[in-house]
């Protein structure tokens, strides 16, 4: 992690939601066994009859760190904050929520600019995150929150260690300290977490996932469509702009060998957007794997001037080398020339993609939530999203995006995403290749962790026994 601050990042599990969360605190959480959401920070939340205008009310003895009021003014701060820094969520925060405004200091009224009954799925992320006003009192940003833990040290890159909150709402944790070392390697978080080095991680490679699944290791499973995405650049001047040359990108590619190259066997391929054990499964398949038809698009493409050459991007670590090799020898199987480029760093390969957009295809996740696909389909498909590093722009899949976030029923929503499907089929900005599969294990003697949406675990109740035995 390089900030504290919850408008400077990515807001998932998988990005430091959990840290962030334990400093913060969720105004919403998610829960995932009775699919319904439930208050946190905030005592309720309550929509009108077409879930066009939302009423937050707040506790009456939160208060942040430095003992200030958690009331209606410093959660509207805190989201103009977020906003003002264009934040991970802030264009659908955007381009749904029409005004806020408060009738007491306990009260936040937020008007939609259309009916939404996932609006909740917002305060378990970044907006959700309440940071104190008084974090840029000096004009340098602390991180002040209203969570069950305070900051002791913060060293970017190496650990974060954070101390428990004696003025939490929800009384003092049971935990005197929590403490998040940076472990790349996902192998590494496991062996860790065997013999005692830590007591929880995070894992989201298969390989990792199915070893620490068949070790009885205990914890929390969850899945997200599109864990393994092969995106595809398609802005003006790219040679993937050619529809055709997707096509064949999108026929060449064979879930199943990635499968066997990328993850060992252990992953879930499929190209649906939405596989069978999904909510949102539909009646549509995706693209399927032809390499005959891939080598015709491909001679088409050719015919017309393209070299068949394709750069592809990716991190320099071993996990992700093996998805680099596995998309190149799928592809170059049809014709294609793949070129590898791998980049130092994370930041490196964000720079590269999301704001230089210098690469042909690249292995991106976009780890779409069951709770609501809405939020992360309008990230990377809609066209003006900040957050859509496919530079795909498609007025059809915008009118779509906008009927699936107002579509008022399971059903009919989705309707909408079979319709998705269908033009993701017809128009190929991305190639899913596998759903993610995510574990959060934690040691035996560890107790009370509550999970949220995305992966973020709340550590507020938390305690340990004397018997860590694996």
């Amino acid at each position: 992690m390089s900030s504290l601050d919850p408008a400077d990042r990515q807001d998932g599990g998988a990005t430091g939601g959990s840290e962030m969360a334990s400093i913060y605190d969720l105004l919403i959480r998610y829960d995932a066994q009775t699919q319904e959401y439930q208050p946190q920070l905030a005592q309720s939340l309550e929509a009108n009859s077409d879930n066009t205008i939302w009423t937050l009310k707040l506790r009456p003895n939160a208060t942040f760190s430095d003992g200030t009021a958690v009331d209606a003014a410093a959660v509207q701060w805190s989201i103009n904050h977020y906003l003002d820094k264009k934040a991970t969520h802030s264009q659908v925060w955007k381009g749904t929520v029409a005004d806020i405004q408060s009738s007491d200091p306990a009260t936040v009224i937020f008007t939609l600019r259309q009916p939404w009954n996932e609006f909740p799925i917002m305060f378990t992320t970044g907006p959700g995150m309440v940071v104190a006003p008084s974090s840029m009192a000096s004009g340098t940003f602390a991180p002040i929150g209203a969570g069950p833990f305070t900051v002791e040290k913060f060293a970017s890159q190496d650990e974060l260690v954070l101390a428990a909150n004696p003025q939490y709402w929800n009384g003092k944790p049971n935990l005197d300290k929590l403490r998040f070392p940076a472990i790349v390697s996902e192998q590494a978080k496991l062996d860790a977490l065997h013999t005692g080095g830590i007591q929880a991680a995070y894992l989201r490679g298969a390989e990792v996932v199915h070893n620490a699944l068949a070790a009885g290791d205990v914890g929390y499973v969850y899945s997200a469509s599109m864990g393994d995405n092969l995106a595809i650049n398609q802005r003006p001047g790219r040679a993937t702009s050619d529809v055709r040359v997707r096509k064949a990108i999108a026929a060449a590619s064979n879930p199943e060998i990635f499968l066997q190259r990328a993850q060992a066997g252990f992953g879930s391929p499929g190209t649906e957007m939405f596989q069978s054990w999904s909510r949102w499964h539909g009646e549509i398949a995706g693209p399927g794997y032809d390499p005959e038809a891939a080598k015709k698009l491909l001679a088409e493409a050719k015919a017309d001037g393209y070299d068949g050459k394709l750069t592809y991007v990716g991190l320099n670590d071993p996990g992700t080398q093996q998805s680099a090799l596995a998309v190149q020898s799928m592809l170059q199987a049809v014709g294609f020339t793949v070129d590898i480029v791998y980049a130092t760093s994370i930041n490196d390969l964000v720079k590269r993609m999301y704001a230089q957009h210098d690469y042909d295809i690249g292995n991106s996740g976009f780890n779409i939530l069951d709770e609501s696909p809405y939020v992360r389909m309008y990230g990377n498909f809609y066209s003006e999203s900040p957050s859509n590093v496919l530079g795909y722009q498609n007025p059809e899949m915008d009118t779509l995006l906008g009927k699936l976030q107002t579509a008022p029923s399971e059903s009919e929503r989705r309707m909408v995403l079979e319709k998705i499907q269908t033009l993701v089929n017809e128009t190929v900005p991305s190639v899913p290749l596998s759903a993610a599969k995510l574990f959060i294990p934690w040691s035996k003697n560890v107790h009370g962790v509550t999970p949220s949406a995305d992966g973020i675990m709340l550590f507020g109740k938390t305690w340990l026994s004397n018997d860590s035995s694996q």
